[in-house]
């Protein structure tokens, strides 16, 4: 009988070796291609990049709220690899011209047809070990918002329409049409 063939552990390299415009993630050294985004996508992207831009600026807020493209490395290593929609860091040291390092505060992912197991299982076990606050995702094809409050292990769900309120920022509240 043949040994198993042991699968090939990818790395941090790997992804940036990439062709351009070739976009992935790196989950234990195994890569997950990332399809380009439908237009609905990039307008709510948009969208809630553009109102916590606007409510951190306009309340003298000292976190950076940053859209994919961009490298966030959860852990420590250089088998994982993450670029999250929506990224809010409050935690400025863990940011350089690499990406943010670390875990950032708040992180928003838009489901589309082919990330729907990453979001929802894979990336939500691996944000709450990290060391997330607050994981939002957003569910354009079912119209809903669910938010996991990793701090106070509260799950909520949302509809768009609704006002939803943000964890790490009191009394701020975002309504997705």
């Amino acid at each position: 009988m043949d040994a198993l063939k042991k699968e090939k552990v990818y790395t941090i390299e790997d992804i940036f070796a990439l062709p351009d415009g070739e976009r992935a993630e790196l989950v234990d050294g195994k890569i997950y291609y990332m399809a380009t985004p439908s237009w609905t996508h990039q307008r709510i992207s948009g969208y809630l990049h553009n109102v916590i831009y606007n409510y951190i600026k306009n309340n003298d807020g000292k976190c950076e709220v940053i859209a994919a493209p961009f490298a966030v490395f959860l852990y420590n290593d250089n088998i994982n690899y993450f670029e999250p929609d929506i990224s809010v860091i409050c935690d400025l040291s863990k940011l350089d011209e690499k990406g943010c390092h670390g875990a950032p505060d708040w992180i928003i992912e838009i489901v589309s047809p082919s990330s729907r197991q990453m979001d929802y299982l894979t990336k939500l076990l691996r944000y709450q070990t990290a060391g997330v606050r607050e994981y939002w995702i957003v569910d354009p094809q079912k119209e809903r918002v669910t938010v996991y409050l990793f701090e106070k292990e509260n799950v909520e769900e949302y509809m768009f329409g609704d006002e939803i309120p943000v964890g790490i920022y009191e009394g701020f509240s975002i309504k997705i049409e």
